[in-house]
């Protein structure tokens, strides 16, 4: 492997899911400014939207949000097309 291609500085980084609250720990070099406490040890937080525990494709959960009737917009024009 080459010498100097990987970062050195890899450390312990909690990833909050700011949507469901959950939290992981991963080893990570990305920059932060906040930190939380964890099990009485303090680590730099990365704030994400949106995780695997939240995201749709792999909760199973599935919303269809239909705002201007979208889904009837597409049957009206593609739906009974022969």
């Amino acid at each position: 492997m080459k010498k100097g291609l990987h970062p050195e500085n890899y450390r312990p980084v909690v990833f909050k899911d700011m949507s469901n609250e959950e939290i992981f720990i991963s080893r990570s070099t990305v920059a932060t400014k906040e930190t939380i406490e964890v099990n009485g040890e303090t680590y730099p937080l990365v704030k994400l939207e949106i995780t695997s525990s939240s995201h749709p494709f792999y909760t199973g959960k599935q919303k269809l949000v239909d705002t201007a009737g979208r889904v009837d917009k597409f049957m009206s024009r593609y739906g009974k097309k022969k």
